[in-house]
């Protein structure tokens, strides 16, 4: 491929990722006029983690209980405990309205009841709010939904299997990227008037994750080096109760979730004791409504006390519900977990914690903007919406609300930005593409997916739902002596699906990413949300407070800022949750 073939792509905006985020993204920009490459390493609109979500949107649509997004508001700031982004949140809630009947007007199929779009109670919601296609192929609906859109408009031009490994930045804004086109081993460099980073999490990083292998933390690695901040890189959302017992093949680990709080599945410890309650918020919901990480801590105090199942986590335990009910409820699902040999009428199955979702991110401001002029976010890219834990059913409507806004902003922004040339981004893109060049091994290759199992071992055993002091730093000097192991050569004969190539790039962004999770984890000495600190129990006023973390010429600059809030506070109607503003 010659420097010119190279080259030869030039767009208005470009978005990095096709889920949900990155695909709502693409519809606005196009909407608002501008010409669109979207990339993905995967298949457009088929990778990431839209399309893994199985259950439920939360929305204020009022369909079936009275209900206003002010309500949903001020359930997301009481999740959050005290640290979310109050326009942000504001953002997520209101403007999510009208973007899950955008879907619906495209035809996602929302379950109906009664002329009405049906919604279900969620944990940590006032009402029922949620809406969903069915308890298992929500996420599915919503993607296939979006691509549809996207594939009649001729404005958006699709690349998957296209890996992006560095943002072009001159003169302090980012005007493009240098991509590897992992079918061919080719390099290609974009042009774009703006970029959207829209590459979701970081629970790649965990030995037990529900994530997809591109959810690694990418685009926290991409936005670092533009010189992008980053905000909340300590809170890592640990979904209750995925799957741990017996052996579950084909199905999503986090599918139990919806069928617990239906139909009111109970948790037991190791001695059949019901015991989520004993160790809920003051004030909280409890039973089967408390939060994610209020049931995390439970669930994992259990264990620790030595009451847990003997897979090491709780037991879920359906057999209290009639088999006609269950049926009812699952479908053809019970077949197939008859197939997997367990019957939910006589055995429970057991659940432990596993790695979901990230509330930090990219720090952006409410029209997606990052600190970096051309440079925009979205979806769980985005830090600060949810503070130190999501609500459930958040991450949808904030994938598709934020996704619209950065590609209206983005648009506006590359309809006046001036065009890079294409020698001068062959010169920017200059380093990255020497270090794609083959090189002579010199002593013996790193095992490379043998230091990602590490660094997710790592990450599981001391920066998990339980840290403290000492295993923080542990976890920080392990990360050095990883980044030692690796090196700063590529592995790899760099041909086509080089997978040893393909992970060493992963874990050059893991490595970094993970660093930043320490980092900010070590500083915040409290516990609050998802971060718990055996050794600082409970929440710390003083610490009502947002970390952001920045590399500066190399060096990392973690900094304290106050929680950003509304200059006019929302008003919340009469009959909702009560917020304070503080923790």
């Amino acid at each position: 491929m010659t420097a010119e073939e190279i080259v030869n792509r030039e767009t208005d905006v470009l978005i990095i990722g096709a889920g949900g985020a990155g695909m709502s993204a693409a519809l606005a920009a196009s909407q608002a006029g501008s010409r669109v490459i979207m990339t993905d390493r995967s298949l457009i609109g088929r990778g990431g983690a839209t399309i893994m979500a199985q259950m439920t949107v939360a929305v204020a649509l009022g369909e079936q209980t009275p209900d206003d997004w002010r309500h949903h508001y001020a359930d997301t700031l009481k999740a959050g405990r005290g640290l979310c982004s109050e326009p942000l949140a504001r953002l997520l809630c209101e403007s999510g309205v009208d973007a899950i009947r955008l879907l619906d007007s495209w035809g996602v199929g929302w379950a109906r009841s009664d002329g009405h779009l049906t919604q279900a109670q969620a944990p940590g919601h006032d009402r029922p709010r949620c809406v969903y296609v069915d308890y298992l192929n929500t996420g599915p609906a919503v993607a296939k939904t979006l691509r549809t859109q996207v594939a009649h408009d001729d404005s958006i031009e699709r690349y998957g299997d296209l890996l992006v490994l560095e943002l072009l930045v001159e003169d302090g804004r980012v005007c493009g990227a240098v991509a590897l086109h992992l079918t061919t081993g080719q390099p290609v460099v974009i042009r774009a008037g703006a970029v959207i980073v829209a590459t979701g999490g970081l629970t790649r990083l965990y030995r037990r994750n529900s994530a997809s292998l591109n959810m690694g933390g990418d685009g926290y690695a991409l936005a670092l080096r533009a010189g992008a901040r980053l905000i909340d890189m300590e809170f890592v959302q640990f979904f209750p109760i995925g799957h741990l017992a017996p052996r579950l093949v084909g199905f999503d680990p986090i599918m139990w979730d919806p069928f617990r709080y239906k139909l009111g599945g109970r948790l037991l410890n190791g001695l059949g004791e019901e015991f989520v309650e004993k160790y809920g918020h003051a004030g909280e919901e409890k039973g089967y409504t408390i939060t994610r990480d209020a049931a995390t801590y439970a669930i994992l105090k259990e264990v620790e006390a030595g009451r847990g199942s003997p897979a090491g986590g709780a037991y879920l335990s359906f057999q209290h519900v009639p088999e006609e009910t269950l049926r009812k409820a699952f479908g053809p699902i019970i077949d197939k977990l008859a197939a997997n040999g367990i019957d939910l009428t006589k055995s429970p199955i057991e659940v432990a914690p596993i790695a979901h979702y990230h509330m930090g991110g990219i720090r952006v401001e409410v029209d997606m903007s990052t600190d970096v002029p051309g440079l925009y976010a979205a979806g769980e890219a985005v830090g600060g919406a949810n503070g130190a834990n999501r609500l459930s059913g958040n991450a949808i409507t904030e994938a598709v609300s934020f996704g619209l806004q950065a590609g209206r902003s983005a648009s506006a922004y590359a309809a006046d930005a001036q065009a890079l040339q294409p020698p001068r981004a062959l010169e920017l893109a200059g380093p990255t593409l020497a270090r794609l060049e083959p090189a002579p091994q010199v002593g013996e290759a790193p095992n490379v997916a043998a230091l990602i199992a590490r660094l997710q071992a790592l990450m599981q055993d001391c920066v998990g739902p339980f840290r403290n002091e000492d295993g923080l730093k542990h976890a920080l000097a392990e990360l050095q002596v990883l980044k030692a192991e690796l090196g700063d050569a590529l592995p790899g004969d760099g041909g086509p699906q080089d997978p040893v190539r393909l992970d060493a790039l992963d874990l050059h962004n893991m490595l970094l990413v993970a660093e930043a999770v320490t980092r900010s984890a070590i500083a915040r000495r409290e516990s609050r949300g998802a971060h718990q600190r055996d050794d600082f129990p409970g929440m710390d006023d003083a610490w009502t407070l947002n970390q952001t973390l920045a590399l500066r010429d190399g060096q990392w600059r973690l900094e304290t800022e106050p929680v950003r809030r509304l200059d006019t506070p929302v008003d919340i109607p009469a009959g909702g949750t009560e917020y304070e503003g503080q923790a």
